[in-house]
């Protein structure tokens, strides 16, 4: 004869549950943030160039 229990999961249990998964969503927000300028280059996408001014660029 096999013993199954009970499963059983205290109040507890869900706020913890919640945690860690705000703490994964989070987590994975910064990693994508960080390695932002990597993924970008993986697909090709180039930074934009800005438009030099002439009057910025005048050297006295």
């Amino acid at each position: 004869m096999h013993f199954i229990p009970n499963l059983y999961l205290d109040p507890g249990s869900g706020s913890i549950l919640i945690q860690i998964a705000i703490a994964v969503l989070l987590g994975l927000g910064v990693a994508l943030r960080a390695s932002w300028g990597s993924i970008k280059k993986l697909f090709g996408v180039k930074p934009k160039q800005e438009e030099d001014d002439d009057s910025e660029n005048v050297q006295s």
